[in-house]
């Protein structure tokens, strides 16, 4: 059975595309034969009004035109023997009049048949019903008694109706009840309460029941309910029963929700696909609960879904098999949450997949097939029949083959003509469909008139019909004018129905186009007619007015359109007519209105219409009573409008626009901007800028891009906003125009050499497919080129090369429409190694005690295997020459970049012995090393004494004993001792040591080199290299050519090799130097001096206050005056004798002294308060007291007076009141700041 499906499927495909749905256009070719179709049937399920006349339809076509017939209840439908049922002529649609009898007379299920020589097709069942609105059963509803605080459900429960009823609940006014989370309508249109308040007792609930088919409203009796509140009730009742409880149930708690709707924690529901599932849960609870739903098994389809009645009620349309699944919905309040979970079925009616079966119209001889997709759950089984009889029952055809959804024909014939119905039907439905065979032969035949003109605006879109007949299916290929090729590709699309489509029409596609239509049986071709028109364009729009009551006034709308289409122009006003008045005078090109009057006040539009398009512009008329005067605005320009793209060329074209209102601002440029969105859509770039006075451009552009342009106006006030972006321009693609830049060549590893480059742009591409041609070849050999093609990448390794080797390498860009101009040559090398010899013939010269110098002979370029970088000399102290100075240092390192020949060792160790040896070094690594030398440094000058101490002086001697120094330098052969008396300047030797020859020292050579300057922002930035053991080095520098003997100015260092010289003037020459100082008695080394011209700038103004100086300046300042208080205080502590007596009568306070004015000291104090300290306040210098964060108010001690100053510079304010127990508390520490004067005594004895 497989390998027959299998067999089955191959055929199929392989015969698909022998046939395709076509049908015999009876309109035009009336002698083709044609089995019966189904045009027009009632719906399934047909639910009819019994007060109208029931109309079964039942259309079909076919030729010759088909006869019809009708089956009722599975039987024939005798429709002469029913003198109340008529079927309408040349059609099987039946008319039933019930005057004369009741329309359920006629419910039942009813089939059409209609059929001619060539078949039979019939229609689906058509199963009648009267539709019902019956009344709502009498019933005495009593009234609803309900305490506050508990749920309450109001049944609706309407009669059922065909179609069932729409439920809604209302009162006696025809309102609407208002509905909220805690009161809603559910599914069955009950009316549930989560819980019920006082406000909610009425006596008109009222349901009521509309039936859409009748469009009738059946009305239940009201509800009346009354809510109590038992608390209320109690306390009302009591006074007049004896303060009996009359109602003794406790109030109604507050509780968690409980689900009224749906019942226990799970259920479950089927929907169809397609139809709509809604589910509701509706709790109780107080407070009243809220609703919230998911699903379990995935997410919920947002943009399907909604919820209805508060949440309540989740409603999903359009149900797919992915909606199946496990939902959720909780209730929850403040006191719990309660959870009931819905488990949701789809299933489907059957439904096709790819549509119904298509008719086939073939030729003799010919294969096709009929097949019958379709789909459902559970899966859908599949029956054929022809003409209307089950297909094994219907006679035999050796061309016919059915393989389930499938029937096969091969090599049919003529006579096998008929109508096959396949039937799709499953426990939730069916599906049936019609779809004919007919066998003809028919030469091909084009049905679109001959010589029809197709007119189209330029820029639109444009159809040119081809409609076609023939068995077999003709193939149709369009030509143009010359019919040197057929149309096929860009920008042409050719449909299957034979219509030819162009996209974006140009005026080049104008011409006559012939569709040929071919079979094996003939060919059949057409002309047709293409023209393109120019669109119509208004270019002076109606601007707004102001007019005066009285006045005249125009608007003007000048509009350019195709000169072969008749314009036709329009006003409206208002969006209606204008009115029928002799005021108003329509013109070729303008409104004039005379007269105006405060009526003619509104918008007005003109239209500019043609048979093919048409354009519009409103402007808005004021009417005023006096002349205004408005100041004149200025305003950004509007943007531009009617971009238009003429001249196009491979790579320019001519742009073209309509200038906006400038706004009383003349436009001072426009500014056009392209979008490349093949390369880089949204995002706008500015290609060119044109004179305000100019409204087109002509624009060079690249080859390979998809432009589209837009405008921008300026104006004084600024930009105006972009205009609307013009129509896309597709350039062609071409070769491209330039290389890629900053070709290299360099290596990674010993043996390969990688090519890299910068890749072009999508804009410089110039076409697709870019791709770069590498080519290298090694520049010291004749050798060819060596190529590769690489593509998205911007380098390529070349391996197993030769190591250090030059090569001349290009890189070409190519791209599908050819290569780039010729590649300029590029040098690079392949990758380096580590130098394979070592320096030879290494020398050393000792200059003096710090410094040698070491010679050696480069080593051969071929040696070093890579780029030169330097020689590294690394040296290391052996030993000191003198016993006391042991030392032994780790190995340090010169770096001479370049192509040194000898190198400077500074910073040697006076009187040691040194190793060293030399290594040359590329950008891979180190080379061998040089045989290691040793050398001796001579005797440097020693250190200071490391101690000097002064013993046994006298009146007229004295005795130093010191320590030798650290660092001797060499051998000490005695000291020197110096000595200088206080009253005079000159120094005395006390002892002089034999005289030493030292060593003959070599003259000094300059530590600086590569001294060199650059001008920055800043001021000059002076570089160099030194190798001097001299740590103090500094940079000299003064004017040139400076009149009279001007000293060099100097900027220290620190340590590095190069200062920025700030401060200097602009437009003048410095002369600069670098100064290299040791000991006093060591000559200075100084560098080469240098010539730096300080470009003229502007002065810059210097905020004094953030200058070092002045700020110093104040602190020191600030430092005077704290010192002047604090003698102020130490003197008034050393005053005379201080009345006690006489101050004790005039103060209360005895630790309070006034102050003189005169001398800044304080009155005498007693014996017994001479030390006794002061009590710490801070007196600013206003005279006034402050409190502060910190410190206690001295208002605090008062007695509510504000502290002050008498004339006589006294405090009033005294310390009582709150100082009361401070009285007793002598010790105790004010929150104050700590006076300065017991810090003073403490210095009394320096002052």
């Amino acid at each position: 059975m497989m390998e027959r499906r299998m067999d089955t499927a191959l055929l199929v495909l392989l015969m698909g595309h022998l046939a395709a749905a076509l049908e015999v256009p009876l309109d035009l070719l009336e002698e083709l034969p044609q089995p019966p179709t189904i045009t027009q049937q009632s719906p399934k399920d047909y639910i009819i009004d019994p007060r109208e006349n029931i109309v079964i339809h039942c259309d079909a076509k076919g030729k010759p035109h088909p006869s019809f017939s009708w089956t009722r209840n599975g039987t024939h439908f005798d429709i002469d023997e029913d003198v109340n049922v008529v079927m309408r002529p040349h059609s099987g649609t039946l008319v039933v009049d019930i005057s004369r009898e009741k329309a359920d007379h006629y419910e039942g299920v009813y089939q059409c048949t209609a059929r001619n020589k060539h078949g039979t097709a019939v229609s689906h069942n058509i199963v009648i019903r009267q539709s019902r609105s019956p009344l709502w059963s009498k019933e005495r509803i009593k009234q609803i008694v309900v305490q506050e605080g508990v749920s309450l459900v109001l049944p609706c429960r309407p009669p059922a109706g065909l179609p069932p009823p729409i439920i809604f609940w209302m009162d006696n006014n025809f309102q609407r009840l208002p509905q909220s989370s805690r009161v809603s309508q559910s599914l069955n249109g009950d009316l549930y309460f989560s819980n019920v308040l006082r406000e909610d007792s009425r006596n008109d609930y009222i349901c009521y029941a509309r039936f859409p088919h009748t469009q009738t409203i059946q009305q239940k009796q009201p509800i009346t309910v009354k809510v109590l509140n038992l608390e209320a009730i109690n306390d009302t009742m009591a006074a007049f029963y004896n303060e009996t409880d009359l109602f003794s149930e406790d109030p109604v708690d507050e509780r968690k929700p409980t689900f009224l709707i749906p019942s226990g924690s799970s259920s479950s529901h089927t929907v169809l696909r397609g139809q709509v599932l809604e589910m509701e849960c509706i709790a109780e609870g107080l407070p009243t609960p809220e609703i919230s739903w998911i699903k379990l098994s995935g997410d919920l389809p947002t943009q399907r879904m909604s919820y209805l009645y508060y949440q309540k009620n989740l409603r999903i349309v359009n149900v797919s098999a992915s909606d199946a699944g496990d939902y959720r919905c909780s209730a929850k309040n403040m006191l719990g949450s309660v959870h009931h979970t819905i488990h949701v079925s789809v299933k489907a009616s059957p439904y096709w997949i790819g549509g119904a079966p298509r008719n086939l119209v073939l030729a003799p001889g010919e294969n096709g097939v009929l097949t019958c997709r379709a789909s459902g759950t559970p899966k859908p089984s599949i029956t054929w029949a022809m003409n209307g009889i089950p297909i094994a029952n219907s006679p035999k055809d050796l061309s016919r083959k059915v393989e389930e959804d499938t029937i096969i024909f091969t090599d049919i014939q003529m006579g096998s003509s008929a109508v096959y119905q396949c039937n799709v039907s499953n426990d939730h439905g069916y599906l049936m469909a019609n779809a004919f065979v007919n066998v003809l032969s028919e030469p091909p035949r084009v049905l679109t008139p001959a010589n029809k003109v197709y007119q189209v605006i330029k820029n639109h879109r444009a159809r040119i019909d081809c409609a076609f007949f023939g068995s077999p299916i003709p193939k149709i290929t369009w030509f143009k004018d010359s019919r040197s090729s057929t149309l096929d590709g860009d920008p042409y699309i050719q449909h299957d129905n034979g219509t030819l489509e162009i996209h974006t029409a140009q005026a080049r596609n104008s011409g006559k186009y012939t569709c040929a239509a071919r079979n094996m049986l003939g060919i059949y071709e057409n002309h047709v007619y293409l023209e393109v028109k120019e669109p119509t364009r208004i270019l002076k729009q109606p601007e707004y007015k102001v007019v005066q009551r009285g006045r005249s006034v125009v608007f003007e709308c000048k509009v350019k359109h195709d000169p072969t289409l008749v314009p036709t122009m329009t006003w409206l006003k208002d969006d209606g007519e204008l009115p029928d008045d002799e005021r108003l005078i329509v013109d070729s090109d303008s409104l004039t209105i005379t007269d105006v009057t405060e009526s003619d006040g509104g918008v007005y539009t003109c239209i500019m219409n043609t048979t093919l398009d048409h354009d519009s512009a409103s402007a808005e008329l004021t009417v005023v009573e006096a002349t205004p005067t408005p100041a004149v605005v200025y305003e950004r320009p509007d943007p531009p409008t009617d971009l238009e793209l003429t001249d196009q060329k491979k790579r320019s074209v001519q742009l073209t626009w309509t200038p906006g209102d400038e706004h009383n601002s003349p436009i001072q440029k426009f500014l056009i901007q392209y979008d490349d969105s093949l390369h880089h859509r949204g995002h706008w770039h500015n290609l060119t800028e044109v004179p305000g006075t100019r409204t087109t451009a002509h624009l060079k552009l690249s080859p390979y891009v998809h432009y589209t342009f837009r405008v921008l106006a300026l104006n004084a006030m600024g930009f105006s906003r972009p205009s609307f972006p013009s129509r896309m321009f597709k350039t062609e693609a071409a070769a491209p125009d330039e290389n890629p830049k900053d070709v290299e060549g360099f290596g990674t590893e010993h043996d390969n050499l990688v090519i890299s480059w910068k890749p072009l742009t999508g804009l410089q591409s110039n076409g697709p497919g870019l791709r770069y041609r590498v080519m290298w070849r090694q520049k010291a050999v004749e050798s060819d080129w060596t190529t590769v093609t690489v593509s998205n990448n911007s380098r390529f390794v070349v391996s197993g090369t030769p190591t250090f080797v030059p090569y001349e390498l290009k890189v070409q860009a190519v791209n599908d429409h050819g290569v780039g101009p010729e590649p300029a040559i590029a040098r690079g090398y392949s990758g380096e190694d580590l130098p394979v010899a070592a320096p030879e013939n290494v020398q050393v010269v000792v200059l003096n005690s710090t410094l040698a110098e070491v010679h050696w002979d480069p080593v051969p370029h071929k040696l070093i295997r890579g780029h030169l970088k330097g020689y590294k000399v690394y040296y290391w102290k052996e030993r000191s020459l003198h016993k006391h100075n042991p030392y032994h240092m780790e190995k340090l390192i010169l770096m001479f970049s370049g192509n040194h020949s000898h190198g400077m060792v500074p910073g040697l160790h006076p009187f040691s012995v040194y190793s060293f040896n030399v290594r040359v070094y590329n950008g891979k690594g180190e080379g061998p090393v040089s045989p290691t030398q040793q050398f001796d440094t001579p005797e440097g000058v020693p250190g200071a004494p490391t101690s000097l101490i002064v013993t046994n002086s006298n009146l007229d001697t004295l005795t130093l004993e010191w320590s030798p120094p650290h660092d001797r330098k060499g051998r000490i052969t005695g000291y020197t001792l110096k000595y200088q008396p206080g009253s005079t300047q000159s120094s005395h030797p006390l002892a002089q040591p034999p005289p030493h020859r030292l060593p003959d020292e070599a003259l000094p050579v300059s530590p600086f080199g590569n001294v060199s300057s650059s001008v920055g922002e800043d001021g000059p930035l002076i570089s160099w290299e030194y190798w001097g053991p001299e740590k103090n080095v500094y940079v000299e520098y003064m004017v040139e050519n400076s009149e009279g003997e001007q000293e060099w100015q100097k900027e220290p260092v620190n340590g590095s090799q190069n200062v920025v010289l700030k401060g200097l003037k602009g437009g003048l020459s410095y002369r600069v130097r670098l100064v290299a100082k040791g000991h006093h008695d060591q000559p200075l080394h100084h560098s080469e001096e240098l010539l730096v011209t300080v470009p003229a700038v502007a002065s810059r103004q210097v905020d004094i206050a953030t200058q070092g100086w002045f700020i110093g300046l104040m602190c020191a300042i600030a430092l005077l005056i704290l010192i002047l208080l604090i003698i102020c205080f130490i003197q008034r502590n050393k005053g005379g004798k201080y009345p006690v007596k006489e101050k004790e009568d005039a103060h209360t306070d005895p630790e309070f002294q006034p102050m003189k004015e005169d001398d800044c000291t304080f009155g005498e104090y007693s014996d017994n308060e001479d030390h006794k300290p002061l009590k710490g306040s801070r007196t600013p210098s206003n005279g006034t007291v402050k409190r502060d964060d910190s410190d206690d108010s001295l208002v605090d001690y008062g007695e509510g007076g504000d502290g002050q100053f008498n004339e006589d510079g006294s405090f009033i304010g005294q310390y009582s009141g709150k100082s009361g127990s401070r009285d007793t508390a002598e010790g105790h520490e004010s929150s104050e700041a700590p006076s300065p004067i017991n810090t003073m005594n403490s210095l009394n004895s320096f002052v």
